[in-house]
């Protein structure tokens, strides 16, 4: 077995709503630290220092990134595409160990895949 943890479905879908607020988080978080790179890009490629409550606002982002995605880390569920919310949660379906699969607009988790075959590889589960 690759992984310690494996979910069953009943328990990756009591994961959604706060799988939910994680990527919402992880979004915005990815927004700030857009606008810090864009602000920051031209002091720099002038050759200055940047420091002050820029830069520690620029820090604390990063450190809310990090604490999330070490959420996903902890539970060895793993964020395979984080525009789309792709979540993959590995289990045992029929003796065998895959990923449940699932995307942040999908209701439900609903599908699997081999853990070699990704997204392409999505089976509806029976």
């Amino acid at each position: 077995m690759q992984f310690k943890q494996h979910y069953t479905r009943e328990q990756a879908r009591a994961l959604l709503p706060e799988i939910r607020q994680w990527l919402a988080s992880l979004n915005k978080a990815r927004r700030v630290a857009s606008r810090h790179d864009e602000r920051a890009a031209s002091p720099l490629a002038a050759g200055d220092d940047l420091g002050g409550p820029a830069v520690n606002e620029w820090f604390q982002n990063l450190v809310r990134i990090r604490k999330i995605l070490q959420e996903f880390q902890e539970r060895e569920i793993q964020l395979k595409d984080l525009e789309r919310g792709l979540i993959d949660f590995p289990s045992i379906l029929g003796g065998r160990e895959v990923f449940l699969c699932w995307e942040q607009d999908e209701p439900d988790v609903e599908h699997w895949h081999d853990l070699d075959s990704g997204f392409a590889g999505r089976e509806k589960i029976e």
